[in-house]
């Protein structure tokens, strides 16, 4: 079963419902005000903060933050780039 994962912005009931209906297990933290508190796994959100740096790491890039090229597979080809320098710098 896949996962998504979002914030304490994205919990709310609607939302979770469906990510459910679609066949993914919801990965969200409850908000403090939340009445009816909902488990997660917290060892999987850890993972949430890799996939932000990693985003953050490619709009470094303006290239691909400001997306110039028009067709989908030039700008898929600008990303790998911009994701191969950044492996490659740090």
């Amino acid at each position: 079963m896949s996962s998504l994962i979002g914030d304490k912005g994205y919990d709310g009931d609607g939302f979770r419902a469906e990510i459910v209906d679609r066949g993914a297990k919801p990965v969200i933290p409850n908000k403090s005000n939340r009445v009816v508190l909902h488990s997660f796994s917290k060892r999987a959100y850890k993972g949430r903060n890799v996939i932000e740096r990693c985003f953050c790491r490619l709009k470094d890039f303006r290239r691909v933050a400001t997306r110039y090229d028009k067709l989908a597979r030039n700008f898929l080809a600008a990303v790998h780039l911009a994701a191969i320098v950044a492996y490659w710098i740090n």
